[in-house]
C-alpha cells in the first residue's frame, strides 16, 4: 500500500492522543469498529505502533474513534486563579482570608 500524504504524521498524532489519554487499544478498536471500521484489533495495534499502514478512510475512522473517546473522558481538574478563589469565597459568604 502506498502511503498517502501525511500518513506517518497522522499515525504518530493518533498514537500520541491514545497514549496521552490513557486509552487502551481494545477500547479504541471497539469504538472504531462501532463506526464501521474494517480492520481487527491487532491491525489497529500494528498501525498505532507504526508496523502496518492503513488506508486513509480507516485512519480517519480511527481518529474519529479516538476523538470521541477523548470527548467522553471526564475533564481534568484545573488550577484556580486568585480571583476565582476570592469570588467563590464571596459567593459562599466566607470572608476569612487564608
Amino acid at each position: 500500500m502506498t502511503p498517502f500524504p501525511y500518513a506517518e504524521e497522522q499515525r504518530s498524532l493518533i498514537d500520541a492522543a491514545v497514549v496521552e489519554s490513557g486509552l487502551s487499544v481494545g477500547d479504541v478498536w471497539l469504538r472504531y469498529f462501532s463506526l464501521s471500521g474494517d480492520v481487527d484489533e491487532y491491525e489497529v495495534e500494528a498501525y498505532l505502533t507504526g508496523i502496518m499502514p492503513l488506508p486513509p478512510l480507516e485512519c480517519d475512522l480511527l481518529a474519529l474513534a479516538v476523538n470521541e473517546l477523548i470527548d467522553d473522558l471526564p475533564p481534568r481538574k484545573r488550577a484556580p486563579f486568585s480571583d476565582d478563589l476570592a469570588r467563590a469565597r464571596a459567593e459562599s459568604g466566607d470572608t476569612t482570608q487564608q
